[in-house]
């Protein structure tokens, strides 16, 4: 849609140009408080200093107060494990009688930064290039952070008497696989319930055009240790009748896809579902694959991305290059990680996956299986009043009308947000692009796809404040 067919400024009760004119002339200050955040190096994986942590938390609370709630609180639940689960701001603003309760969702903990030597920029420092900003969670979810503080202060800037009650939920664990969530929701059910819920942890189509995601992937994933000699040895003297762990390993991941790169574990859900596909080469170029690489798998791109099961091993433990020897290495021990279709259920997954493994034949080799995540698939209701509402609120701020589209990631907690709250309306939205490069080096922002988030979320707050759900 063309900016010459937008309906006019003033609709649903909302001043678009006041609201969209409002978010340009402060878009400077969240980018400021945007680079304040990335500066925190607040990842949650074990290995990594917590008080960063705890530093992230507190910069999200003082924003989410100067954002106009009256109540805001640093709140931690622990693990079924029983370890104290990272540190999550939760502030609220009551709703007025007959008004409806918006609970935004995000995430304040980033990815490792990986080897620093890949990145263009420093990693923790947001570094603006043309017309996006890089750095370590700049878009996932430091970003989403920044939609739902900016977004609520520019209607309680411009709408009298705004009545819709928002809470804030800003976890700080979701990178590290939310082990702390479950717990989380159902201790503080009461602080959190919400008619609407909005998680902006996703993507867009395209720089440009919006989405609100219908569907993502489930997920698992699981560690597989091969261990084919008792201690290592010299490999001049026993190499010829004894294969070391790493070739074995390789022997077992070999088998993990077929000819034409598609998953191989039988009795994986597989679809063929999705009514629009990627083209090629934009794909190509979006993903970074090489001119020389044939793509994997069969069928659309896009029911290869997100109705279908992906396979990677994302780590292994074995002597680098640098510290290699003469000897035959006695152990390898990989880290598998599983996408789902939807409809599959993890735990069937991870029996499927278990059983393929332990039927390879590695020459009597060892090998343990230990399943270390599972998390179920996402389906939007497209019917939901709060997507016909969202859908609105995205033509006005991008101009175009907004994809319905899948996400071949995975957020598998939206299963226990409809667990624990099954009456609410979730909407998946999100400020990322098909080059953002969340998880990977070289993570970063579209600036105009971030201004038009905020000024989307702002605007289907003020018109849920108008007409109600």
């Amino acid at each position: 849609m063309s900016s010459n067919s937008m309906p006019e400024a003033s609709a649903h009760g909302v001043d678009v140009a006041s609201l969209k004119n409002h978010i340009q002339s402060n878009f400077e200050q969240i980018l400021e408080e945007l680079t304040s955040l990335v500066a925190i190096p607040s990842i949650a994986w074990e290995s990594f200093d917590p008080a960063n942590l705890e530093k992230s938390a507190e910069a999200v609370a003082a924003l989410a107060k100067g954002a106009g709630m009256p109540s805001v609180e640093i709140l931690r639940e622990p693990t079924d494990s029983g370890a104290m689960g990272a540190p999550a701001v939760v502030a609220r603003r009551p709703a007025a009688p007959g008004k409806p309760t918006v609970l935004l969702y995000a995430h304040h903990d980033v990815q490792p930064p990986g080897d620093e030597a890949d990145w263009n920029t420093p990693v923790f420092e947001a570094t603006r290039v043309g017309d996006r900003l890089f750095g370590r969670g700049a878009a996932d979810d430091k970003a989403g952070i920044m939609v739902h503080i900016a977004a609520l202060r520019a209607v309680l800037d411009l709408v009298a008497d705004f009545g819709v009650g928002v809470t804030y939920f800003f976890e700080g664990e979701e990178e590290a696989g939310s082990p702390s969530f479950r717990n989380f929701l159902e201790a503080h059910q009461d602080k959190l319930a919400a008619d609407v819920i909005i998680v902006a942890d996703s993507s867009n189509w395209a720089v440009g055009t919006p989405a609100l995601t219908s569907s993502l992937r489930g997920m698992c994933a699981a560690e597989i240790t091969v261990r084919s000699l008792r201690h290592a040895v010299h490999s001049g003297m026993f190499g010829g009748p004894i294969l070391d762990a790493p070739i074995l390993a390789a022997k077992l991941i070999s088998t993990f896809h077929n000819e034409d790169g598609a998953v191989a574990i039988a009795g994986l859900v597989s679809n063929d579902a999705a009514d629009v596909d990627f083209d090629e080469a934009e794909f190509r170029r979006d993903s970074g694959a090489l001119d020389s690489y044939s793509l994997a798998g069969t069928g659309k791109i896009t029911d290869r991305l997100w109705n279908k099961p992906a396979l990677s091993v994302i780590g292994m433990d074995m002597p680098s290059v640098d510290h290699s020897s003469n000897t035959l290495i006695p152990q390898a021990r990989f880290k598998v990680s599983m996408r789902l279709a939807p409809g599959q259920d993890p735990a069937k997954a991870l029996e499927a996956f278990e059983e393929h493994v332990m039927n390879v034949d590695l020459r009597g080799a060892e090998v343990e299986f230990k399943a270390v995540e599972a998390g179920n698939a996402y389906l939007a209701d497209l019917a939901a009043s709060a997507n016909g509402a969202a859908s609105w609120a995205l033509e006005q701020a991008w101009g175009v009308v907004p994809v319905h589209m899948g996400l071949g990631g995975s957020i598998p907690f939206i299963a226990d947000l409809s667990d624990v709250f099954p009456e609410a309306q979730i909407l998946v939205t999100g400020v990322e692009d098909p080059d953002s490069r969340a998880h990977s080096a070289n993570e970063s922002l579209h600036l105009g796809d971030f201004q038009h988030a905020i000024e989307a979320e702002a605007l289907l707050l003020a018109r849920i404040d108008s007409e109600g759900l």
